[in-house]
């Protein structure tokens, strides 16, 4: 699976953003003249969902400053650090909301108070925003399959969510499909309360939106988590590089190498190479100009590359020398 382009997640993430702010203003308006749980869930989603994305519209623009004497390695990882904390806001502002939401409403039911939901004049509000809502999501949801299906090449959807090194369309993906199944829910939810007359019913469509936000949190935050500890080159590049280094000419093999993400598009490669003895010490430096060469070549995320070679002695033991 090549690499997600900062490029597609932009579009992604502003075709998200714009969908989300004016769904948010919609439900909230539906909220406020039929006081429907399910919309106030909703509405927080949505309000959320916006703030998510402007976090990583944020991140990509922080990610991309100059490396500098603190920060060597660059500002790379801004992006994985805005994806998580897009996943603690969806887990303690969306989630844990929209089950406080129904527990509220179910104490209302149990207590036998009336609902504004079913006896207010506007009943068919949360019905026209929640159907025009799920239209608009789905052309949301569209545009991030259409920017990631080029980098999931052959890989199902799950294992590009679990293996992608960029965090915006994975992140956009799972909150767009939680956005989807969120508004099903909600007009479920509203719709058999009108249908039977029972608040209990809205009350049970915020309750599965907050079990369903806390899910797909957990998971963002599992697979970000990793990101940010640090993760090693996907297995396409690894095999790229090892086959680049080996095809260098002067080098023997190689005795040991790491990748490291430091940045969704950039990867550091640290490698031990076995080389022959030589008078020259310059013949060293030459097999390592030209096995760096090989790696950008082969890999073109290859950022920062160290190359540590060991001499083969007569017996054949690669031994380390020291610079």
């Amino acid at each position: 699976m090549g690499c997600v382009s900062h490029h597609s997640g932009v579009k992604a993430v502003v075709a998200a953003l714009a969908a989300n702010l004016s769904i948010a203003v919609m439900k909230a308006i539906a909220w406020l003249l039929t006081g429907a749980a399910s919309m106030l869930a909703e509405a927080i989603h949505s309000l959320a969902d916006s703030t998510n994305q402007v976090l990583l519209l944020i991140g990509g623009k922080s990610a991309q400053r100059e490396a500098t004497e603190l920060h060597p390695f660059g500002y790379g990882r801004d992006r994985y650090i805005t994806a998580f904390l897009v996943a603690i806001i969806l887990f303690s502002m969306c989630g844990l909301f929209a089950c406080y939401e129904a527990f509220h409403k179910f104490e209302e039911v149990r207590a036998g108070h009336p609902n504004e939901l079913l006896t207010s004049r506007w009943w068919w509000v949360p019905i026209a925003v929640l159907v025009g809502a799920i239209i608009a999501e789905s052309f949301s949801f569209r545009t991030a399959i259409k920017e990631a299906r080029p980098a999931k090449g052959d890989l199902s959807w799950y294992r590009f969510i679990r293996t992608s090194r960029s965090p915006e369309l994975p992140v956009i993906l799972l909150e767009d499909l939680a956005a989807l199944i969120g508004l099903i829910l909600a007009l479920g939810g509203v719709g058999l309360s009108l249908l039977t007359g029972s608040a209990i019913w809205d009350a049970v469509g915020s309750g599965l939106i907050g079990v369903l936000l806390i899910a797909v949190a957990i998971v963002l935050a599992i697979e970000i988590k990793s990101l940010l500890v640090g993760e090693s080159a996907e297995p396409r590049s690894v095999t790229a590089i090892e086959r680049a280094l080996a095809a260098t000419t002067g080098v023997e093999r190689i005795i040991e190498m790491k990748t490291l993400h430091v940045g969704p598009e950039e990867v550091l490669v640290a490698a031990k190479i076995a080389v022959r003895p030589s008078e020259r010490a310059e013949s060293f430096a030459e097999i390592v100009d030209a096995a760096e060469v090989a790696i950008r070549r082969a890999e073109p995320m290859a950022g920062p590359i160290y190359l540590e070679p060991d001499v083969i002695p007569a017996g054949g033991a690669a031994v380390a020398k020291e610079a």
